[in-house]
This record gives structure tokens, sequence and C-alpha cells, in this order.
């Protein structure tokens, strides 16, 4: 996996890029070691970001955002000291992938990148957990015939970046009943993708 790292600080930096590079499946972009300059480290195309948004200059959904257009296969991980769930909502938008607390160890680090590079979302169960809490005060106000309450349930927890397995668990359903309600709700919002759905849920305040 070509990995890039966008950190501010320089010391972080380099010792976050040590410690990947010390894992034979990662291979560090050198683009990203001496600097964190995004558009320099999005012209080499890596296969994945890790983001540390705690001290990017300006809004780092825009820079996400910037990753995504000069770079739409990057898989991006955003790396923060803070469960920041408006920040995560903003960035589903764009199709980030994780969200990765630093307090994390790093084995953990390592298989949620992984996760991630396979084609999986990874969010700090804190924050999935905090993200779900509010959710479950708020209401869809949407139109009621558009998607059932159940289909709403699922659509929210895709939004959130769950697997189907993990949306069974939540819902206490099978993964074959998810199958059925995700297709329903992408025949109902003709859409074809998980992302699109994530969007959809985000602006219409499902999330």
């Amino acid at each position: 996996m070509r990995i890039a790292v966008i950190e501010q600080q320089a010391l972080f930096r380099k010792s976050l890029c040590q410690l990947l590079a010390k894992d034979e499946r990662f291979n560090v972009i050198p683009e990203c070691i001496e600097q964190g300059d995004v558009a320099r480290i999005a012209a080499t195309k890596p296969d994945l970001v890790l983001f540390d948004v705690d001290f990017h200059k300006g809004d780092p959904v825009d820079a996400v955002k910037f990753l995504r257009e000069a770079h739409p296969a990057v898989k991006i991980c955003l790396l923060s000291m803070h469960a920041q769930q408006d920040l995560l909502a903003r960035s589903l938008i764009f199709g980030v992938e994780g969200y990765v607390i630093k307090d994390i160890g790093p084995s953990d680090l390592t298989r949620a990148l992984l996760m991630i590079h396979s084609g999986d979302v990874y969010v700090d169960p804190r924050l999935a957990g905090n993200m779900l809490r509010r959710l479950s005060t708020r209401r869809y106000r949407s139109d009621p015939t558009e998607l059932s309450e159940r289909e709403t349930d699922v659509i929210r927890l895709i939004a959130l970046g769950l697997s189907n397995k993990q949306i069974s668990e939540k819902l206490f359903l099978s993964e074959k009943t998810v199958k059925n309600h995700i297709s329903r709700i992408f025949s109902k919002l003709n859409v074809t993708a998980r992302t699109q759905a994530a969007i959809h849920a985000i602006k219409n305040g499902i999330v």
C-alpha cells in the first residue's frame, strides 16, 4: 500500500512515517516525510492518505475535497485528538473512509488502515457511539413515503460507515435482511453506491 501522511508538525509526522515504514505492507511516499503539502502529496497518487486535521490551516474538509478531486481513487483516513462529529459528517460527503483518534495503539492503527485499504470503513468506536446516541434523539423529517422507518435506520448507519455485518448487529437483523433494505434504499433514491446514499442522508438531515 502506497501511503502518505499529511501532518503539519514535523516531529510527529516523521515519527508516524517511521512507524508505518517498519511494516512491509506500507510503502511511505517520500514526499510526505519532509513536508505536509496537500497538493504535492495528491500529485503522487497514493493509495491511502492519513490526514491529521488538528493543525491543518483552514477547513480540513476543503483539503479532503481537493484530494478527492485530484485523485478520486484515494482512500482517506482522518486523524485527530478529538472525536469531531460534525467534521466526520461533512467529510463523508466526499467519501472519507476512516476516522482515527490519536490515542489509538500502533497495532490498532495498522489494522484500521488495512481495513480501509481493503474497501472497508473504520470509525473510532467512541465517535460512532456518540453519533448514534445523538441520532437517537433526532427524527427524520423527510417524506415518510420515501424511506420506511427501518430503511431510515439502515441509511443512518451506512452514513456512519458501518458495514452490513455491523448494521445487522446494531439493528438485530440478519445480514440478508440488511442487504434487502439497502437494495430498496438504492432503488428508491436512484443511487448505486453506499457513498451516494450517505450523501443523501447527510444532505437531508438523516445524520
